[in-house]
């Protein structure tokens, strides 16, 4: 005797995972609204908080990722160098004033791990004003690899890789992406 299959009760399982997974990447995409807000009026302070204690931040060239090399521009390996980067910027570092523009586009759900950790992708383009130029220019393109948790807050970044396809990064990198 084979067992019934109930067509009906795995059509809607089917539409209820559907639904949750875009639900979920509706949230990440206004995560990364918020955060691309907060590093384009230099909130950094606030950026720091969009992240877990264990939180990894690193931002590396293709390259270096694509030959498995975790050397980046920029490595955080916790919320505290994160918060100790984010300091810095506000209080210390000199350089030239800008305005950036984030643009987060194609966002995609991977997949939930077991312990609930939700694993995204998205591509980023970033835009850089000087002040004493008259042009925007084209300061890094590339791709965020992402695990987020839930948290009381909503979501926190555990870990953000950026990844940048272009050869060179104009200027210095002094700002996050």
């Amino acid at each position: 005797m084979s067992p019934v299959i109930d067509i009906k009760s795995r059509q809607s399982d089917n539409r209820d995972a559907r639904i949750e997974r875009m639900l979920l990447r509706a949230e990440i995409e206004q995560f990364n609204a918020v955060y691309g807000m907060a590093l384009d009026d230099q909130r950094l302070s606030d950026w720091s908080e969009m992240f877990t204690e264990d939180a990894s931040y690193v931002v590396l060239s293709r390259e270096n990722h694509d030959r498995g090399m975790p050397v980046g521009l920029i490595y955080c390996e916790n919320r505290a160098m994160i918060r100790d980067r984010a300091f810095a910027l506000e209080k210390t570092a000199m350089f030239a004033p800008r305005y950036l523009r984030h643009f987060v586009s194609n966002t995609q759900v991977i997949g939930v791990d077991p312990d609930g950790s939700i694993r995204a992708s998205a591509n980023y383009l970033l835009l850089q004003v000087l002040f004493d130029r008259p042009d925007a220019t084209l300061h890094q393109v590339g791709v965020y690899h992402d695990i987020f948790r839930s948290s009381s807050d909503g979501l926190k970044l555990a870990k953000r890789h950026c990844v940048y396809d272009n050869l060179l990064v104009p200027n210095a990198l002094c700002l996050p992406v």
